[in-house]
This record gives structure tokens, C-alpha cells and sequence, in this order.
């Protein structure tokens, strides 16, 4: 739960910027929005979760 919160705080921050910046009209921004909020309720949302948990424990085992 912490490390999804912490991702959608992350691209919502990087988008508002994007946007703010004019390398990302609010039309196409709403677009992925929308699309992102429909493809979490799809079957395909438990594997992305998946994918980006492994994703996040891989990097977090990274020692340097």
C-alpha cells in the first residue's frame, strides 16, 4: 500500500509539472488518467501489481 501511495504521489507530481512546464497538454494528461484509472479495473491490474511490487523489492535490495 506505502509503495503504491508513494507511485501515484510520484506521477501525479511529475505530471503537474509536465503540464505546468507545456510538454503536456491537460487534454492528453486526462486522457492517461482515465485510461490508467479503467486499466486498474481490468483483469490485467493484479499483474501489473505484481510486476511493480517485484520491481520495488529488486531495487530495494540493491546495496551499494
Amino acid at each position: 500500500m506505502a509503495i503504491s501511495l508513494s507511485v501515484v504521489l510520484l506521477l501525479a507530481v511529475i505530471m503537474v509539472v509536465l503540464i505546468r512546464g507545456g510538454s503536456l497538454k491537460a487534454g492528453p494528461a486526462l486522457v492517461a488518467v482515465l485510461f490508467g484509472f479503467f486499466l486498474a479495473s481490468t483483469g490485467m491490474a493484479p499483474a501489473i501489481n505484481r510486476f511493480f511490487n517485484s520491481l520495488a523489492e529488486s531495487i530495494n535490495q540493491i546495496s551499494l
